[in-house]
């Protein structure tokens, strides 16, 4: 946007969200934050520099008419932010959390109202897209609210999320933050804005630690997930570049597992002395163990956070339990629960599942960090071989991380810094390999949204930028047409309709090959993504593929308009995908008669 002021940055996030601001007039300015307008308490307004990502759905008579009033509204019908999380803690039943993991959740309808998910009948619900909006628009009144000269959609905004979303989570991201009103927004891969960070954060210095032939792994381990991307040091015309090169799988496991594990350690201790817990205290002492457990992370001179369950009765004081939490239960609890040190040959455990199970979150069944790491690294092997300046090594077992950048509130420990970074170089040793060495002035509570807001003004030209595209390879299911043969489904082809790579604003043409399109009549498209064939050409159209190239994506439910034709008739089309400036993906298809044809966006409709 030639016409912005500032360049805004926005990190959404599982736990807490940020707005950080550039002025795009000031030349090498850094990104500043901004103090975000919230509830302390009732009928109390205070500046904090995080937004906490919770929504409390107050009862209709719970609150005196003020209690909730904001600078920029009256009478809001919930509470976000700073007391949501503190007041919703003993009231969990009406707290809304982890609204963005349920946004990534292809198992649900992200657009019906489904949350609090354990709730009871008589509590109101919002969809995980409603409560991003909400958090979307307060950070948006609050940017009003503090610039009135400035009018928020009138910037340069980019939104972030994990480097993993898929596209339909992607689709989804950008839906909650259009209905909040933010235009023109672009979204941006939360490791590659912790290393824009970094960038910035430096002030030039960043050339002095990395070098051509680096591999810069980034470790995000926030409040939902596990997030890791590999970023290639390269050299274009005498300059230093960066090239994204690979990120991670999906893993819902972060700050919200610890949670429940140091909920759970507890738990156990209370019942040991005789005191047991419903589910619903469990939930209130899982919040409080967040509470602790941040606080834990943040001062390493405390040592023990007390701990207040409430009581469900009228003895709501009196019938209260007190516990604590230590700080060498906690460690404990982490670093071996969730860091273990394991060989660079390991891999995440799964399980069998039980037939029945209680509907929720698909939470990483392997809880270890460390194994999954493992994981990506050693899936990822030959991610940087077609780059110049990498010498193959055909002995490694993975591919070889040279410098490390942590993100995400976890990392606020050291001792689980060093962890993982002892675990990283014994796998590098191993294979006679060099020591990954720290990137120092990681920035852990800001750096998302500040790099987000320095990425604006790298759209404008006046910052490095990390090249890389798409993070995946991306297929549509093509049926074969054959005869119906009982117990046997028509066999199913992955055409690439975006390599591995393509650029946001660009557009791809599929071959002459000409494909049918139902229209008029609910349909379903099945979608793939690789992490690992990065040398698939758009067109290309696969008849096998093993479980460990192609993962199969959200599949999408559309009714496409029959535009004067009959409904279930077959329209021979071709198809165009692009990738939007914002970051998303579209599928579009072209009739043979040409005219507009079809644009398959990737929504998810339940």
């Amino acid at each position: 946007m030639s016409e912005a002021r500032y360049a805004i940055g926005i990190d959404l996030g599982t736990t807490h969200c940020a707005l950080s601001w550039v002025d795009l007039q000031e030349p090498e300015a850094r990104p500043r934050i901004l103090p975000i307008a919230q509830q302390s308490a009732p009928g109390a307004v205070q500046d904090y520099p995080l937004l906490p990502s919770f929504i409390y759905l107050p009862h209709a008579s719970e609150f005196a008419d003020g209690d909730l009033a904001l600078p920029w509204q009256a009478a809001p019908t919930a509470v976000l932010g700073e007391w949501a999380r503190s007041h919703g803690a003993q009231t969990p039943i009406r707290l809304v959390s982890s609204a963005k993991s349920w946004l990534c959740h292809p198992g649900v309808d992200r657009r019906a109202p489904i949350l609090p998910n354990d709730a009871p009948d008589e509590v109101a619900r919002i969809s995980p897209l409603e409560a991003s909006t909400r958090y979307l628009a307060h950070l948006r009144d609050a940017w009003n609210h503090t610039h009135p000269d400035a009018p928020f959609g009138q910037q340069a905004l980019t939104v972030t999320i994990p480097a993993s979303f898929d596209p339909a989570a992607r689709e989804l991201t950008a839906e909650a933050a259009q209905a909040a009103g933010y235009t023109g927004v672009t979204l941006l891969e939360e490791p590659q804005a912790a290393l824009y960070s970094w960038i910035a954060q430096s002030g030039g210095g960043w050339r002095k630690q990395v070098k051509v032939g680096d591999v810069i792994l980034v470790v995000d381990v926030g409040g939902g997930t596990s997030d890791f991307s590999l970023i290639a040091v390269v050299e274009q015309e005498g300059n230093l570049q960066l090239h994204r090169v690979a990120v991670g799988e999906h893993i819902l496991l972060g700050g919200d597992n610890m949670d429940l594990a140091l909920a759970h350690g507890v738990a156990r201790q209370l019942a040991a002395d005789g005191k047991s817990l419903d589910a619903w205290q469990l939930r209130a002492l899982t919040y409080a163990c967040r509470l602790a457990k941040e606080k834990l992370l943040s001062d390493a001179d405390v040592q023990a956070v007390p701990l207040v369950i409430p009581s469900r009765g009228a003895r709501l004081i009196g019938g209260s339990i007190n516990a604590e939490l230590r700080r060498d239960a906690l460690t404990a609890t982490i670093l071996e629960g969730f860091f273990p040190q394991v060989d660079s040959s390991a891999r995440p455990i799964s399980r069998a599942r039980a037939g029945l199970t209680q509907l929720g979150l698909p939470y990483a069944q392997d809880a270890a960090v460390t194994r999954h790491l493992a994981a990506l690294l050693g899936r990822q092997v030959g991610a940087t071989a077609a780059l110049g300046g990498f010498a193959p090594d055909a002995n490694a077992s993975f591919l070889h991380p040279t410098a490390v950048l942590f993100n995400g509130g976890v990392f606020k420990s050291d001792l689980l810094v060093q962890r993982t970074l002892a675990t990283l170089n014994s796998w590098l040793a191993a294979e006679g390999a060099p020591a990954a060495r720290l990137l120092d002035g990681a920035d852990l509570d800001y750096a998302v949204a500040r790099g987000a807001a320095y990425y604006g003004t790298v759209r404008q030209g006046q910052g490095i930028r990390i090249r890389g595209g798409t993070a995946q390879s991306y297929y549509v299911g093509i049926e074969s047409a054959m005869p119906a043969v009982p117990g046997l489904e028509p066999p199913v082809q992955a055409l690439c309709v975006a390599p591995f790579g393509m650029e946001e604003g660009s557009q791809a043409d599929l071959p002459p090959q000409e494909f049918g399109l139902v229209v008029g009549e609910a349909v379903r498209f099945r979608f793939f993504g690789s992490s690992v064939r990065r040398e698939d050409a758009v067109g290309m159209l696969l008849d096998f593929w093993s479980p460990d190239e192609l993962q199969e994506l959200a599949e999408i439910e559309a009714h496409l308009p029959a535009d004067g034709r009959a409904p279930g008739e077959v329209v021979p089309v071709k198809l165009r995908a692009a990738v939007t400036e914002a970051g998303t993906l579209q599928l579009q298809a072209i009739p043979r008669n040409g005219g507009e044809g079809w644009k398959i966006e990737f929504e998810v409709r339940n």
